[in-house]
Parts: structure tokens; C-alpha cells; sequence
């Protein structure tokens, strides 16, 4: 199990070129004018984690598995796409069905790069694909309350719930802030994300700026960092110049390349860890002679929910959850030792699984 983020941006600002390099493929055409990419791409890409590494050595595993993160390119959103400006509605669709949206924006000049605005503006940028967002919301919500309403005489507890949670969002929305800026309250939460509302998602601005501010930022990502805050999002630097290198060296040339200029890491790596802040997630381990896999699951989630992502039998017919935590696991050089220790805990249903937790869930179906 991993998470898909959405990537969108107006056109050219770099989103195919940085889907292309944090896949390595050329599924999308990268290109200068707008709408290049006609159909949504989605590549799968191993998310970084030298845990498994260290944890399939002690196994003696013949495999290592990994968790995967799923990014989609969609095509440029223009002004006016929640009016069917562009390619308008049909790509709002598609980011109604991502769990997060990675808003690509360009913080960087180059006059040989057409901009759709004119000039580079990273905040006005930002704010025009975030109130296409909100206008899409605000139109679906209006017309919710009002077939609603139609069905008055015969509203139910259930409908009644959701007649609230429209009002709620409507409310907000006209005030002009996102939706996930909405605190509901918890009884009216699955009422709230069953409505898919686009404002709603968790929202990283990948601020695309030149190779000369990979290390640093400028001036462009020092703003949209503030508005990130300011609007309950998070926000990384990025240079889609520079990932499109990285992604056609091998391993040791891609550290020494980006040691050259001033980073430690490659930003995939960077999307990836804010990605997983944003949407709250962890990663717990298996461990074996057959394989060492990683997967990814929400913080807080039980033992039965965390066995079913492995198989359904496993939530089915769950026991229980032999625990050892990773450092444990590591520092007495493996599973046996770890045992012999007492360092592995016999948990049960109500156990929430921990980040880097190595399991091994016991069942009977």
C-alpha cells in the first residue's frame, strides 16, 4: 500500500519534466506549450528506506520489497478550468480521485519559457489553481444543498448529516478559504470525505526553482513557503532541471552529483518525506528468508487494519501481532536474538502499530 499524489500546476512550469525524472520514464511528452500532456500518466516510484536494506541482511533475505508512492500528471490547469476554460472539468475530475495534490509551481526565470500569465509569479500562480479548486467546490456544494432541500419533507439522520457538512463547506468556501482548512466535527467526518471535495485535499507546493537555488531557495519558494503556512499546506524545493539529470545516473554518480551542488539528497526523496508528514503516514516492516518488504499505512491505524493490507485473511482472521522494534531488531543482530531478549511483544487487537515496527501477524481463517 502506498498513497497517489496529483500533480498539477498551470502549464509549463515543469510538472511533466518532474514527473518524468521522479519516475524515470518518458511516459509524459515534456514539452513548451500548453496541454502537452492529454491524458493523465501515472508512474509508480520505490519509496527510498534503508531500513530494508540493513533489515534484509540480517533476514538473509532473497528479496527486498519496498512501499510505493503513486504520482499522476495531469495537464495544466488554466484560469477558468472550473468554467471548462483549458481541458477544464475533466481534469478537476481527476484530482477528486488522488488522495493529495502536488501543486507544482515555477519559481524561476527564463525567457525562453513561455509562461501562460506573461511573467512569473509564484503566489498569483499558486492562487490561481487554488481558486479554480474552490470554485469547483463551491458550484458542487450549492448544487448539493440544493436537491437536498428538493427532498425536504423526507430527509433522513443520514441526509441530515450531510445537508450539515454542505453547509459547513459552503460557509467556508465563501469566505474564500480552502476546505481543508475546515475543522469538522468527528461524528460528521466520513459524511465530509465521502463528498470528495478538491480544496479539501492535502496540498504540497513543489516549489521548481533553477539549479542555482536547489540548496537555498530564492525568493519565489520564500514566499510560497509563507502562503503554504498561511494556508494550512506544506511546501518543498525542487529543481525539475535537476531531477531530470539525477534520474539518468546510477546510484554513487547521483551522490557525488548532488554533493557538487550543496545537497544531500535527490528531491524525490524530499516529496516523498513531506508527502508522508502531509498525509500522516508511517511504515511498518516484515522480515523473512523469502523477503524484507516495507508498507505503508496512516498513523494511528490498529493491528487487524495493518495485517489486512498485507492480505484480508490476515484482518480476517487476526490473533495477533508478534512486535520487535526496529532498533531492537537491529541492535540484537536479528529476529532470534531479539527473542531470546525479550524484546518482542505479544500484541493484540487494540494495538496501534508504530513507525518502523518489524511484525509478524499471527492468524487462523
Amino acid at each position: 500500500m502506498g498513497f497517489n499524489c496529483g500533480i498539477v500546476g498551470l502549464p509549463n512550469v515543469g510538472k511533466s519534466t518532474l514527473f518524468n525524472a521522479l519516475t524515470a520514464t518518458i511516459q509524459a511528452q515534456a514539452a513548451n506549450y500548453p496541454f502537452c500532456t492529454i491524458e493523465p500518466n501515472t508512474g509508480r516510484v520505490a519509496v527510498p528506506d534503508e531500513r530494508l536494506n540493513t533489515l534484509a541482511s540480517l533476514a538473509k533475505s532473497e528479496e527486498i520489497v519496498p512501499t510505493y508512492i503513486e504520482f499522476v500528471d495531469i495537464a495544466g490547469l488554466v484560469k477558468g478550468a472550473s468554467c471548462g476554460e483549458g481541458l477544464g472539468n475533466q481534469f478537476l475530475g481527476q484530482i477528486r480521485e488522488v488522495d493529495a495534490i502536488c501543486h507544482v509551481v515555477r519559481c524561476f526565470e527564463d525567457e525562453d519559457i513561455t509562461h501562460v500569465e506573461g511573467h512569473v509569479d509564484a503566489i498569483r500562480d499558486a492562487e490561481i489553481i487554488e481558486t479554480e479548486l474552490m470554485i469547483s467546490d463551491l458550484e458542487s456544494v450549492e448544487k448539493r444543498i440544493e436537491n437536498l432541500k428538493k427532498r425536504s419533507q423526507n430527509i433522513d439522520n443520514s441526509l441530515k448529516n450531510q445537508l450539515e457538512v454542505l453547509s459547513l463547506a459552503q460557509e467556508t468556501l465563501s469566505k474564500g478559504e480552502p476546505l481543508r482548512k475546515l475543522l469538522i466535527p468527528t461524528e460528521l467526518k466520513k459524511d465530509f470525505s465521502n463528498l470528495k471535495l478538491l480544496s479539501s485535499k492535502p496540498v504540497l507546493f513543489i516549489c521548481n526553482v533553477d539549479e542555482e537555488s536547489a540548496s537555498t531557495g530564492n525568493f519565489f519558494s520564500e514566499k510560497l513557503s509563507i502562503m503554504a503556512n498561511e494556508k494550512d499546506a506544506k511546501s518543498v524545493i525542487v529543481s525539475a532541471a535537476i531531477e531530470a539529470e539525477v534520474a539518468q545516473l546510477n546510484n554513487q554518480d547521483q551522490l557525488e552529483f548532488l554533493h557538487g551542488l550543496g545537497l544531500s539528497e535527490t528531491g524525490l526523496s524530499r516529496v516523498i518525506q513531506m508527502g508522508y508528514k502531509l498525509l500522516d503516514l508511517i511504515t511498518f516492516l516484515t522480515a523473512g528468508p523469502k523477503e524484507s518488504r516495507a508498507w505503508t499505512i496512516p498513523r494511528g491505524t490498529l493491528a487487524p487494519d495493518a495485517a489486512g493490507t498485507i492480505h484480508s485473511d490476515f484482518k480476517k482472521g487476526f490473533i495477533s501481532a508478534e512486535t520487535i522494534s526496529y532498533n531492537d531488531y537491529i541492535s540484537n543482530g536479528g529476529e532470534q536474538k531479539a527473542r531470546e531478549n525479550g524484546k518482542m511483544r505479544l500484541e493484540g487487537k487494540d494495538y496501534v502499530i508504530r513507525d518502523g515496527d518489524v511484525v509478524l501477524f499471527r492468524f487462523n481463517v
